[in-house]
């Protein structure tokens, strides 16, 4: 297996670490916002899922090196997310993780993109 560290080698750091910005919201529905900041302690990912008033921290964090794979969940209750996607153009510095989420009943597909 892996250690998940991808991109180091380019001085990109890891792939799960930064501010990734995009959109998620039902299938074939309305978009909103969605903001995830992401750190790598060089054991855990850490993190908050739309910081601010209403932030979720990252509870639960599951990355596969061997298909760049990200399993996040956060927030407790109707409130609790689930995220689960694929990271796209890993050597990038604008790296995407794109996938599925839910939250409560609600369902759809997120797309958020690295900032540099």
């Amino acid at each position: 297996t892996g250690t998940g560290n991808a991109g180091a080698e380019f001085g990109h750091g890891h792939p799960a670490k930064g501010t990734f910005l995009g959109e998620w919201g039902p299938n074939g529905g309305t978009q909103d916002r969605l903001m995830v900041l992401m750190d790598w302690d060089g054991k855990a990912i850490t993190g908050t899922i739309n910081p601010g008033p209403q932030a979720m921290p990252i509870t639960k964090a599951e990355l596969n090196p061997d298909n760049w794979t990200l399993h996040l969940e956060g927030g407790a209750g109707a409130a609790r997310v689930v995220l689960d996607g694929k990271f796209e153009n890993l050597t990038w510095l604008a790296r995407s993780l794109t996938g599925t989420y839910t939250q409560g009943n609600q369902r759809g597909t997120f797309k958020i993109t690295r900032q540099y």
